[in-house]
């Protein structure tokens, strides 16, 4: 048990919320930095009392940053928006704020600095990508000791690629004859979900081992799959069987860019033109030679899609958790 003090950027979040758990219950004191603390009240139930902190910080405002990282033993740098919105950009946040975070932990003699950005992190490609890649740069320019983690689709209870499938395929099907899912590129793009638990895992192990110092590492789960052997998990899991939409790339990039016009500034929108952009490559691990892998820190137990994915996408079945499927007569 530790009694040192690790401040996680990004802590309210997906992953988070998981890596606060995991570091609370290995006994290490956690301050969380966010721009609306009063919103973070289930924070503070997952440690002990005093255990957790929540203080007021914005990415935008190096001042902030500084002050959030004062005393620390280690940083968790968790900071992520997957498409833009207002301020929230991925300059702003992916390089920008990266870049705060670790002058911030530089200037305060923090040696441990866990940068988590993700698998597809490149010098070219999608904006997403790019803004990813020069993060880590900025990063291990500022503090070379830092541990860059490049997670591909990390999957859980809260995640942001089954539920919006299970989603769209539970409107496709009520929408029959009309309602589609879209394929796109020929649903060949190459995925290797890890579950969030294992990712947490790996943060901590990375923020605890000091030879990962310096290191990058790329996070997949123990199968790869491609876009369409997702998509059909996932139909076969709700019990939806809406008819697939071919998309080739040269009409899924202005789709998606319409959509992103549309929906952006009202949220979360089905999909955009950078997204599209994203799935020209395929997302699994092996893409850097030099970089390690989720074994190398010691979590070598790890859940599989099928184990962890039926737990919520259920939500989406037309009768529900415990209602069987009704078989045609």
């Amino acid at each position: 048990m530790s009694n040192e003090l690790v401040v996680v950027f990004g802590g309210s979040g997906f992953i988070g919320k998981q890596v606060v758990r995991a570091l609370a219950k290995r006994g290490y004191r956690v301050r969380i930095p966010m721009r609306r603390p009063h919103l973070g009240h289930e924070l503070r139930v997952m440690g002990d009392v005093g255990q957790i902190q929540l203080v007021q910080a914005n990415l935008r405002f190096p001042e902030s940053v500084d002050a959030a990282v004062e005393g620390a033993d280690a940083v968790i740098n968790l900071v992520a928006v997957l498409h833009e919105s207002g301020k929230q950009t991925f300059e702003t946040l992916h390089v920008e704020g990266a870049k705060a975070v670790a002058e911030a932990a530089a200037r305060h003699g923090v040696k441990r600095l866990v940068h988590v950005s993700a698998l597809g992190a490149a010098a070219k490609g999608a904006h997403y990508a790019r803004s990813k890649y020069r993060g880590e740069r900025a990063v291990l320019e500022t503090l070379p000791s830092a541990v860059i983690l490049r997670p591909s689709i990390v999957f859980g209870p809260e995640d942001n690629f089954f539920n919006r499938f299970g989603r769209l395929a539970a409107m496709a099907s009520a929408l029959r004859p009309f309602g589609m899912l879209p394929l796109i590129g020929g649903g060949n793009t190459r995925f290797q979900p890890v579950f969030v638990g294992d990712v947490a895992d790996a943060v901590v192990a990375a923020v605890e081992n000091d030879k990962a110092r310096g290191r990058v590492f790329e996070l997949g789960g123990p199968r790869v799959y491609s876009f369409r052997e997702l998509l059909d998990y996932i139909r076969d899991e709700t019990e939806r069987d809406a008819p697939y939409l071919p998309l080739p790339f040269f009409i899924a990039q202005p789709l998606g860019l319409l959509l992103g016009w549309l929906f952006g500034p009202f949220g979360n929108p089905p999909l955009t033109g950078d997204q599209v952009a994203m799935l020209k490559r395929d997302n699994v691990v092996g893409a850097d030679p030099n970089a390690g892998v989720i074994q190398d820190l010691g979590v070598t137990q790890l859940e599989t899609v099928e184990a962890i994915a039926p737990a919520y996408l259920w939500r989406f079945r037309p009768y529900g958790q415990f209602q069987t499927r009704q078989n045609p007569a």
